[in-house]
């Protein structure tokens, strides 16, 4: 089976299982819209954790490298472990915000498809302008999730960077060397918030309107 054919059965697979997954919440009573609202408040649940996580690693980075005497092997482990829980919440905001996309995009072609099956015309403009006001407003949403997600690499990058650092340089000497670079992350992490909170802004507005 050549290339064009194993995406074109992919395409098809995917297809098949997005329809399987909308009929079973339609004959529970969720339709496309009710789904979209419901995934855009979890995408806003997750970057506030996200940015609590965050905060959290700033917190042991910061404390590791203001040390001062104690079980140093013991402060690593602790960054380290924050450092991992943002890995995996960033991956929860990252598959949050593709599930957005995916559902708005599988609505607004619905929603195309069904305005061409209108009789009255009046209800067809009608609906086409809803539409359009609506999709909107999406992208205006769409572009702040995916600012407030790129926000997250530059921190994660600098996070690895120290993880990787202290797990072969665990020393105080190495340590002292990196003092002054949780100030540089805190910055970083600063934007990353005010991103975020404008998504979150963003998201409720949405949510109130959809």
């Amino acid at each position: 089976m050549n290339s064009r054919l194993i995406l074109a059965a992919l395409a098809f697979t995917l297809a098949s299982c997005n329809s399987i997954y909308y009929a079973a919440w339609e004959k529970l009573g969720y339709e496309k819209r009710d789904l979209l609202k419901s995934a855009v408040k979890a995408a806003r649940g997750e970057q506030k954790e996200a940015g609590e996580e965050f905060k959290d690693a700033l917190t042991q980075l910061q404390k590791l490298t203001g040390y001062r005497g104690g079980n140093l092997e013991s402060a690593y482990n602790r960054f380290k472990g924050e450092y991992e829980d943002c890995e995996a919440q960033a991956t929860a905001v990252r598959d949050q915000i593709r599930e957005v996309d995916t559902v708005a995009r599988d609505l607004f072609r619905e929603w195309e498809k069904e305005i061409r099956q209108y009789e009255n015309a009046s209800l067809a403009a009608d609906s086409r302008r809803k539409l359009a006001d609506t999709r909107s407003r999406f992208e205006q949403l769409s572009s702040s999730l995916h600012a407030a997600e790129a926000t997250m690499d530059p921190v994660l990058r600098q996070f690895r960077d120290q993880v990787l650092y202290l797990k072969h340089n665990l020393n105080a000497a190495a340590i002292g060397s990196l003092r002054g670079k949780a100030d540089n992350i805190q910055g970083d992490i600063q934007r990353l918030l005010e991103q975020m909170n404008r998504s979150i802004a963003e998201a409720d507005r949405f949510i109130q309107t959809l």
